[in-house]
């Protein structure tokens, strides 16, 4: 029964190639657009001052905001911090789809983009992280 059990479990959370290039692809493209919106942000470019106007928290959130965009995008191309990465950015994705729902208005289509890639990608790294292999089947 165990060794069924064993199988299965190996079965789900071991990756195909073909789905390891997918996450690969997605890890990059929302790292990328991350590392863009958070260098945005800590730089200051004029959108994002007048957005985190328009939010009423001051300024010290932009800056928190770009310096975990930034953080979550770097730890996302680790692959031993994938999942870690991953989570801030879960979360990061949450509050924004909030803020444009509650606050600001306009359409959260592009952070509910960027958190169910990010999800998805967490998710099975994580998933592969607790079988205790790199991905590739190995120990």
């Amino acid at each position: 029964m165990a060794t069924n059990v064993s199988a299965a479990l190996d079965e789900v959370t071991r990756p195909t190639k073909g789905l390891n290039i997918v996450l690969w692809i997605l890890q990059i493209l929302a790292a990328s657009a991350f590392l863009l919106a958070g260098g945005l942000k800590l730089a200051g470019a004029e959108p994002m001052v007048s957005m985190f106007d328009k939010i009423g928290l001051g300024q010290w959130f932009r800056y928190l905001t770009g310096g975990l965009e930034v953080t979550g995008a770097i730890l996302l191309l680790i692959p031993t911090t994938v999942v870690l990465g991953g989570a801030l950015l879960v979360m990061t994705m949450l509050g924004a789809i909030a803020t444009h729902l509650f606050v600001l208005g306009g359409s959260p289509v592009p952070a509910i983009v960027l958190f169910v890639m990010v999800g998805t990608v967490t998710w099975y790294r994580w998933l592969t992280s607790i079988r205790g292999t790199n991905g590739r089947g190995n120990q």
